[in-house]
């Protein structure tokens, strides 16, 4: 992650935010920005704005190309429902719960992205794979004790019990 935007409390439902989300998850920012200005959906401001913050967060930072950003995580998250009340027949109440979200999107850059994968493909060949610390399985030659007598042991002790 290189930098990180986030829009909180914003008077959407996370299920309409999500439509959206799908569009751009894993497209490079600029790409992106000009998906959703085609798309007719009201997240999708939200959205563009998001990434236009995030993008100025990155120009701070030295040796980051815009062009190289890419989104790598879009979330939308539930916020606070607002609970509100209308009248109804017969003197009854209908809900009305109103959503909010939090979103959270962070760029990565190409570059940082291609480094990871031949990380990656480099540990995979190999020879000898470090193991976690408890993952170890220590074989030994004593035989398994079991610590139930056996039937039979049982069997003679209780018929003498009886007699």
């Amino acid at each position: 992650m290189i930098t990180r935007a986030m829009l909180r409390y914003i008077r959407i439902s996370p299920r309409k935010f999500r439509q959206v989300i799908s569009l751009v998850k894993g497209k490079r920012a600029e790409e992106a920005i000009a998906i959703l200005k085609s798309v007719k959906k009201n997240a999708s401001g939200y959205c563009i704005d998001l990434i236009i913050s995030a993008i100025a967060n990155t120009r701070r930072m030295p040796g980051v190309e815009v062009a190289d950003l890419y989104i790598s995580k879009l979330t939308a998250d539930g916020g606070p429902t607002m609970k509100r009340f209308r009248a109804g027949s017969m003197g009854r109440a209908g809900r009305i719960i109103k959503r909010t979200s939090h979103i959270i999107l962070e760029l990565d850059s190409v570059q940082k992205a291609a480094d990871a994968v031949t990380n990656e493909s480099a540990k995979s060949k190999m020879k000898f794979k470090p193991q976690a610390a408890g993952s170890s399985k220590i074989k030994t030659n004593v035989p398994h004790e079991s610590k139930k007598p056996e039937k039979k042991a049982l069997k003679k002790t209780v018929k003498k019990g009886k007699e």
